[in-house]
């Protein structure tokens, strides 16, 4: 008998949306990539090439790939401009739903998702934070939780990209919600896994500057940034995100307890070379996020494969990705703002700290 497999389709075919494509078809064994959509013509010219042959039907229109037969499930992996819309469309047509993050730049459009996906409990819905099915983050966080640092009380954690003198992240930063939402939600969502989905934000602050691009601050973004955001237990995140990086890709965690530490990624490294030339003794580092992720990626295409097909647990809960907005858009504000931005122990927002 043929073993089951789920049958997806990968929504949006940019720079992302190429590698859950091709991971779904070319990684993910008890997944068959059935279709793909965007209203790309160029992306649909590489999806002739890449896709097409290998029978996966392309579509221009979103909408009609949702129409597509024996669909069962949907990557949205397009514009985060159009994640909410898309996958609150997915939810309605029936369909596990994987979500690229965030699932919208504003707390308030990332809930209306979540609660399409609660009134469609049968459904497997999640928003894709990579970095939780890395394996050395899985492992720091297994150890965390085996008390090998004591009480985890600070984390520090940074998402640094290699300078584009393209000036991409200019263009982009009017749509990407800021370099919090953008950069920094990856940091932002560690922090709750290793904190724990019940830590409560106290406060927030950020500051930013344009080091190298001053044309962000027309769409109220920064090319460097710094968070800081206290939770009412008294533990404390630190955030760092960078456009700037001049060697590399740099996602570097700590999560400092009270008996020691665990460091992630501290010495970043392609691979386990060492040159040794007249400028002496170097090694080269990852170019790009997925260069460091890839693996990860793939990790969450079988495991989100998984659980549509067995019906299991999914390893994380959409709700996180709603905290994670909040958080991240408060932290934008405040840098935009410079101003601390407070929280009541329910969530809300505070005009002034709690005494």
């Amino acid at each position: 008998m043929a073993t089951q497999r789920l049958k997806i389709g990968c929504a949006g075919l940019g720079r992302m949306g190429k590698r859950h494509a091709l991971n779904f078809l070319e990684r993910t064994p008890r997944a068959e990539l059935v279709a793909a959509s965007s209203p790309d013509p160029v992306e649909l010219e590489w999806a002739k090439i890449h896709l097409e042959p290998f029978g996966v039907t392309l579509y221009q229109n979103y909408d009609d790939m949702l129409k597509h037969e024996g669909l069962v499930a949907v990557v949205v992996a397009s514009a985060t401009a159009v994640h909410a819309e898309q996958a609150i469309k997915a939810i309605e047509a029936g369909k596990h739903t994987l979500c690229e993050k965030p699932i919208s730049t504003s707390p308030e459009v990332s809930q209306t998702v979540v609660d399409a996906a609660a009134k469609k409990p049968e459904l497997k819905v999640m928003c894709g934070f990579s970095r939780r099915f890395d394996k050395s983050y899985r492992d720091a966080y297994q150890k965390m939780q085996a008390g090998a640092i004591g009480t985890a009380s600070v984390l520090r954690s940074q998402t640094c990209d290699k300078l584009d003198p393209s000036g991409f992240f200019v263009a982009y930063a009017e749509f990407s919600g800021g370099i919090f939402v953008d950069c920094s939600i990856h940091d932002i969502d560690l922090t709750l896994w290793f904190f724990g989905n019940d830590c409560k934000v106290k406060s927030v602050s950020a500051i930013g500057n344009t080091a190298v691009e001053p044309d962000l601050r027309k769409h109220n973004d920064r090319d460097n940034a710094v968070g800081l955001v206290e939770f009412y237990d008294g533990r404390i995140a630190y955030f760092y995100a960078s456009r700037m990086m001049a060697a590399g890709q740099e996602d570097v965690t700590e999560i400092i307890g009270t008996k020691g530490k665990l460091a992630i990624n501290n010495q970043p490294a392609m691979n386990h070379v060492n040159i040794y030339d007249e400028t002496g003794v170097r090694r080269e580092i990852p170019q790009n996020y997925y260069d460091r992720f890839e693996y990860a990626f793939v990790t969450e295409a079988n495991e989100f494969t998984a659980c549509c097909l067995d019906n299991t647990a999914l390893p994380l809960e959409l709700e996180n990705a709603v905290k994670a907005v909040r958080i991240g858009a408060a932290l934008q504000e405040s840098m935009v703002t410079e101003k601390k931005i407070y929280f009541d122990e329910d969530g809300k927002r505070s005009q002034l700290a709690s005494l």
